[in-house]
């Protein structure tokens, strides 16, 4: 899961990207409006964690430029204003959910799970397609009663895949996904990454569970419903051979 936190106090900020890496989410901070407003434009991402206060703008602003601009990110507004009415013009502005500091690390990781299962179209505690379930909590991955060991960003890759079902993910996704930016390999390391995953996942017993989209990248496709390419596939060209 990926995360864009604003907050302009630099102690909040490393305390709360710790709690959130430590939950093993990829977390990319800004302390402006203007800074966030601008990695929302060019990075995809499964929520936004928003303070209120901030050096240039409100964070009530930052909600209603990014859903004017058509962006249906979530947002979870993280702030020590603790009035009704905050949160009302909070909720009101279009974002999802609204947690008052100071808060329970525990209670922060579970309500960004819950708003981008939602999001996603995931209404349960752990994320289910066809016989394939992720534990978005204990990283727990199954098909049917088998359980599926896997690595870290063996995790990732599916955990991504299985919030975006349906929706084609280049290779520069995944890369991004699973380091941030900082220190990235070589994108055909996604095709190692896909291999080993594709063998776990079919020695438990679900075969043929990640496409590929020759020339595009990789989906993961739902056994209830006939696959049909998001807009994403239309996205930049996918690099190299897939596998």
């Amino acid at each position: 899961m990926r995360v864009l936190l604003v907050e302009d106090d630099t102690s909040a900020m490393r305390g709360i990207s710790l709690m959130l890496r430590r939950s093993a989410m990829v977390v990319d901070t800004a302390d402006t409006g203007e800074e966030a407003g601008e990695l929302l434009r060019h990075y995809d991402y499964d929520v936004v964690v928003l303070d209120l206060m901030l050096p240039d703008m409100s964070g009530y602003d930052v909600v209603r430029q990014m859903r004017a601009n058509r962006n249906e990110t979530p947002v979870l507004i993280l702030s020590g204003l603790s009035r009704t009415q905050a949160r009302v013009d909070g909720l009101s502005a279009g974002a999802d959910d609204f947690l008052c500091k100071p808060f329970d690390a525990d209670e922060l990781v579970a309500r960004l799970q819950a708003i981008v299962r939602r999001a996603r179209g995931f209404s349960q505690p752990t994320l289910s397609v066809g016989a394939l379930t992720l534990d978005l909590s204990s990283h727990e991955v199954r098909v049917g009663t088998n359980p599926v060991p896997l690595t870290g960003k063996e995790y990732a890759i599916l955990e991504l895949l299985t919030l975006r079902k349906g929706t084609v993910l280049t290779k520069e996704v995944f890369l991004n996904h699973l380091y941030g930016g900082l220190d990235e390999p070589e994108v055909k390391i996604i095709d190692v990454f896909i291999c080993k995953l594709r063998k776990k996942l079919a020695q438990a017993g679900a075969r043929d569970l990640i496409g590929t989209v020759w020339g595009r990248g990789y989906l993961l496709k739902d056994p209830a419903s006939p696959l049909r390419l998001s807009p994403r596939a239309a996205e930049a060209p996918m690099m190299g051979a897939a596998a």
